[in-house]
C-alpha cells in the first residue's frame, strides 16, 4: 500500500498527517515537558516525523514493505534524510537513526517530496 506522510512541528507542538487511498488521519500532540519550548522548529519538525512514522506503524496503518512518501516543507531536513549528508545537531541525527531504523526494521519504501510551507497539508 501507499502513503503520503505530512508532519510539522514547532516548540510547543506536533502534527502529521497520513493520507492513504482511502483515508485521510490528522494528528496533533503538545511537546512533552522534555521537549517543550526547548527543541527548536527544526528538531521539532524531526520528532513530528519520527513519532508520525512510529505511530503509523504502531496503529497498522503503514505495515511492512509499504511505500511511504515522506512530504517535507525543509530542504536541509529533506538533504539529510534522502542523503548521506550529515547535521551538525546531534539531537537530529538521533532522531534521523531512529527514523532510518523504523524504515529498515520494517522494510519501508520511502519516496521524498519537497514542497513550500503552505502546501503541507497541515
Amino acid at each position: 500500500m501507499e502513503h503520503v506522510l505530512f508532519s510539522d512541528g514547532d516548540a510547543k507542538k506536533i502534527e502529521w498527517v497520513i493520507q492513504t487511498t482511502d483515508s485521510i488521519i490528522e494528528q496533533k500532540r503538545e511537546h512533552p515537558g522534555i521537549y517543550l519550548d526547548k527543541v527548536s522548529n527544526q528538531q521539532s519538525k524531526y520528532i513530528a516525523l519520527h513519532v508520525g512514522l512510529f505511530w503509523s506503524i504502531g496503529t497498522f496503518i503503514i505495515k511492512n514493505q509499504d511505500t511511504v512518501k515522506f512530504v517535507l516543507d525543509d530542504k536541509k531536513m529533506l538533504e539529510h534524510l534522502s542523503g548521506n549528508k550529515k547535521s551538525p545537531d546531534e539531537f537530529i541525527e538521533k532522531r534521523k537513526f531512529f527514523i532510518r531504523q523504523l524504515i529498515e526494521q520494517r522494510k519501508l519504501k520511502i519516496q521524498y517530496e519537497l514542497v513550500t510551507p503552505d502546501k503541507t497539508g497541515l
